[in-house]
């Protein structure tokens, strides 16, 4: 049996990366990881729960979008879906949801758990393939903001399919975090670089190609884009880590997340 030799290790680096770029690189890296990303998170996301982050804030429990008993009939849209974990719980509380992720696997893992009552669609956040005024709630768990050059489009898009009256409710990793290697032990706790620097994290192949894009916003930047964006902000939600939650995952664990937060989550609401 001939085996594939083994690609490079991609180089991390800081650098720019514009829309166009931050886009492809998403969408391949979440097609060629969607598989491991199931396999290591799955049991913790569940099939059909809705976790805000990994802290392991529940939407049953939070009601960020509204109490669960009035989300029955309501159209709601999530964003960067993954396996659509969440929008499965919210078409379980009687709710019409739809799945968008940008990766082709991802929606291929929602489909092997069930899409039963909602539906799929691939698409770039930035451009919404949906008509003006199209859903009553929106969310995004993790999903798109975190990966997007320009957050005020994607949160601008969001505002258009929503209609007057809809809340928005999305979650990123805290800012503050971009301060602190993302490492879940003791040496994720000194600062090591400036939080102020908005430089994107950029990992690369041998040619320089982004393979892997996050951007950094400061609080203050996530703030200023939602009200660019024509959106109200009406909460800020700073999950604490809970004491059931023995798990690392990536650079969140029980250590750090009883000492500095690790997920913020906006919720917003669109007036007119």
């Amino acid at each position: 049996m001939i085996q594939e030799p083994e690609l490079p290790e991609p180089e991390a680096t800081r650098r720019g990366a514009d829309v166009a770029e931050s886009s492809r690189a998403s969408r391949g890296w979440w097609d060629r990881n969607a598989d491991e990303y199931q396999r290591d998170h799955g049991a913790f996301l569940g099939d059909d729960r809705f976790v805000w982050g990994p802290e392991g804030l529940d939407e049953a429990q939070a009601a960020l979008l509204g109490p669960a008993a009035e989300l029955k009939g309501k159209d709601v849209l999530e964003i960067g879906a993954g396996a659509a974990q969440c929008s499965r719980w919210l078409a379980a509380q009687g709710a019409r949801p739809v799945a968008l992720d940008l990766s082709h696997r991802q929606l291929q893992h929602a489909l092997r758990i069930g899409a039963e009552g909602f539906g799929l669609v691939q698409a770039d956040a930035g451009a919404l393939p949906f008509a003006d005024g199209s859903f009553d709630l929106a969310c995004s768990a993790y999903g798109a903001l975190p990966f997007v050059a320009d957050p005020v489009q994607v949160l601008r898009e969001v505002r258009r399919v929503l209609r007057p009256g809809g809340r928005f409710v999305f979650s990123v990793t805290h800012p503050i975090r971009w301060a602190f290697p993302d490492e879940p032990g003791p040496e994720g706790l000194s600062v090591a670089a400036s939080y102020f620097d908005r430089t994107p994290y950029v990992e690369q192949d041998e040619q320089g190609r982004a393979v892997y894009v996050e951007h950094h916003r400061t609080l203050g930047d996530r703030v200023r884009d939602v009200v660019a964006a024509g959106l109200r902000l009406v909460d800020l939600v700073e999950p604490e880590w809970p004491a059931w939650n023995s798990q690392e995952w990536g650079g969140w664990s029980p250590l750090r997340g009883n000492l500095i937060p690790g997920t913020a989550i906006f919720v917003c609401v669109r007036d007119q």
